[in-house]
């Protein structure tokens, strides 16, 4: 049968199948459409899929890299099924899926979903690299202890994180008072968005093994209009880029998620965008 006849399956970057085999390739993408905790605008459950299908569109060759990044072999998994039994079953899910991959010694990324789900994956991954930390991009700090009924809240998320292991926060522009109050009680200092950006203070302040974690509204609402929380001002597309280059070249970057598109709230432009993200990222750990 002729297989050039038939769309290609939904493989993020649309690479080929020997290219995307489980045990050969380093990579593995782990969809995860879960939006429940989500307050306002709601539909970050469709993100995984969008930057999946935008991801057909991508060129394979980075300029900036001069390479084919998917020549490492990127596995595409299934979507992981929601919970109905509530948020903290749906962040279990996600660790006991992600502890199996971190134990093959896969470089795991997860495209979210709402927020709440990294939980599980930091969890994993604090577990096979004991001296991790992780670095936020994101708008709010995600530091309440509970939120609307429940400690693992999207809300709650980086406070769960904090709990096992230290957070490095970077392109905060939004907080709570109780927030105000927890990081100043706990010596946390955000870099915020307003400052100008020090790479490399940042990267001094990360672990030698690093997760990170992108929650899209940590970019400038004009090129990321597509999330569920919006906050005027934010990073830029290239601002972005050089710092997670720099973390990359200066230490060992395991593991990854890009959360939060809720695709309805914003033009194409912005799925592309995070599938460009998510291949440039794997490009920058993996060069």
């Amino acid at each position: 049968m002729r297989e050039d006849l038939f769309f290609t399956p939904r493989i993020f970057a649309g690479i080929p199948a020997k290219d995307a085999e489980f045990e050969s390739s380093k990579v593995v993408v782990l969809p995860v459409p879960y939006d429940s905790t989500t307050d306002w605008h709601a539909g970050a459950r469709d993100g995984p899929i969008a930057i999946i299908d935008a991801s057909q569109y991508l060129e394979l060759y980075d300029q900036e890299l001069d390479r084919e990044i998917y020549r490492v072999g990127i596995h595409t998994l299934p979507e992981l099924q929601p919970s109905m039994s509530g948020p903290e079953k749906m962040v279990e899910n996600v660790y006991e899926v992600s502890r199996e991959l971190v134990r093959r010694g896969k470089l795991v990324v997860m495209l979210g979903g709402e927020h709440s789900i990294s939980c599980g994956m930091v969890k994993a991954f604090r577990e096979g690299y004991p001296s991790l930390s992780v670095l936020q991009l994101d708008a709010h700090t995600d530091l309440r202890d509970e939120y609307m009924g429940t400690r693992y809240n999207h809300a709650c998320v980086m406070r769960r994180v904090l709990e096992m292991c230290p957070i490095v926060q970077v392109g905060i522009r939004s907080l709570s008072y109780e927030e105000r109050v927890f990081l100043e009680q706990n010596g946390i200092m955000p870099f915020y968005a307003e400052a100008p950006l020090d790479r490399d203070e940042i990267v001094q302040a990360l672990s030698d093994d690093v997760y990170i974690t992108i929650d899209l509204d940590a970019l400038d609402p004009s090129i990321m209009s597509a999330v569920g929380t919006p906050e005027p001002g934010g990073m830029g597309w290239y601002e972005v880029l050089g710092l997670l280059r720099e973390v990359c070249q200066r230490k060992r970057v395991v593991g990854f998620d890009i959360v939060e598109l809720s695709p309805r709230e914003g033009p194409a432009s912005c799925a592309f965008l995070a599938a460009k993200l998510t291949y440039k990222l794997i490009g920058y750990i993996t060069s």
